[in-house]
């Protein structure tokens, strides 16, 4: 089905609504973890473990999305999709002990991981049929969107309220702005010809080599949001508001750089982008290690957010783009980086055990050098190589 520029513009801004939803549900369950570890009573450990199960159970139901696209079409499996990720927020808080928090984590993984697939699929579809970067300006609003519901959920907690009202509440007005924002979503059909993914399937050699650019960057991201503030504090001696601004200058550089991402991304293209970043977060991890001043790590930081801002965008964007099952490949890209951001935080403490958090940050700006290393992979699809080559979008076969 051919669909007007008018219609690809409302689609483009419904699911830019719907990433911001998606992003609201995280932030709104961030910032009551404390509440909910108090009321489970679990120790640090226990939460620790607790706190690995969403991205177990996004990962192992990654795959069932495709399938699930398939069988009822990308608008409604969207819709439905995301109404249970949002419904899933109420669970964490209601659980009494260790063993049902892991359990209602794994639910809010498994939803998590099925709904960002599909959205990320449809914002590829109307990237595609625009013939323009949009990808990294709808991570820019999932962003946007964990910001509003950290900021609530601040409120919340400052204001005293009980976490199972606030997410009962948070959960019932998101998952009404989502069903209303789905309806603007391309309602794209498999063709009747068309052969169904299979439930569950190995990641394809092309999502592999793509995932380990995103491996790299949600490495570094993780690290940084979970483990700047500790630096600071704990390597540079300063105050805890100051170590605090660290993780900040971190995720506000990355916000602004996804928002912005796009006109870069057009201009110049995935590859010379996210090079580019590479040797930003590289030079700014180097400025972490070497430098040890409060002022010289902000920085450093900052140049982390902004260098892997739009990595995992691209990457997405670059999967969609890498076979005939886009659902499959985003899917595939969808669990390694999800992996990547279980294991970095444990991974960095692991070694800081060993030796220091500065040779931790080490492997991080090791890390974010594989950018620049490993940025031609991101070239499937490029819209810059297309242009060079006079080759047409692609986009899948539906109707």
């Amino acid at each position: 089905m051919v669909f007007g520029r008018q219609r690809l513009r409302r689609a483009r801004f419904a699911v830019a609504a719907v990433f911001c939803v998606h992003g609201a549900v995280t932030g709104s369950f961030a910032t009551r973890i404390p509440w909910i570890q108090d009321h489970a009573g679990v120790s640090a450990g226990q939460l620790g473990l607790a706190l690995a199960f969403p991205a177990l159970g996004a990962s192992a139901a990654m795959p069932l999305a495709g399938a699930i696209s398939h069988r009822f079409g990308a608008r409604p499996a969207l819709r439905g999709l995301l109404a249970l990720w949002t419904l899933s927020l109420v669970l964490p808080a209601l659980a009494p002990n260790v063993y049902t928090l892991c359990g209602a984590l794994f639910v809010f993984g498994v939803t998590a991981g099925m709904s960002d697939v599909a959205m990320n699929a449809l914002g590829v579809e109307v990237e595609n049929r625009l013939d323009k970067s949009i990808m990294s300006s709808l991570h820019g609003m999932w962003s946007l969107g964990a910001l509003i519901g950290s900021a609530s959920g601040t409120l919340a907690a400052h204001l005293g309220s009980d976490a199972r009202l606030h997410h009962v509440i948070a959960a019932l007005v998101l998952t009404v702005l989502g069903v209303l924002f789905c309806q603007g979503v391309l309602d794209l059909r498999s063709a009747p010809d068309e052969e169904p993914p299979p439930r569950f399937t190995l990641p394809p050699r092309s999502a592999l080599v793509i995932g380990a650019i995103g491996f790299c960057g949600v490495f570094a991201e993780g690290a940084s949001l979970d483990w700047s503030a500790v630096y600071l504090r704990d390597e540079l001696g300063t105050s805890a508001g100051l170590a605090a601004a660290s993780t900040t200058a971190f995720a506000l550089t990355m916000a602004v750089a996804r928002l912005v991402g796009d006109r870069v991304v057009d201009r110049f293209g995935a590859v010379r982008t996210v090079r580019a970043g590479g040797f930003a977060a590289t030079a700014g991890g180097a400025l972490v290690v070497v430098v040890p001043h409060p002022a010289a790590a902000l920085a450093g930081f900052g140049l982390l957010g902004l260098g892997v801002a739009v990595v995992v965008p691209l990457a997405f964007a670059a999967a969609g783009r890498s076979g005939p099952n886009p659902s499959q490949a985003i899917a595939g890209v969808a669990t390694i980086t999800y992996t990547s951001g279980l294991i970095a935080p444990s991974a960095i403490g692991g070694v800081a055990d060993v030796t220091s958090l500065t040779v931790s940050f080490g492997l991080v700006t090791l890390l974010a050098f594989g950018l620049v290393l490993g940025a031609g992979v991101l070239g499937t699809g490029d819209r810059k190589a297309r242009a060079a080559t006079g080759t047409a979008p692609t986009t899948k076969s539906r109707r």
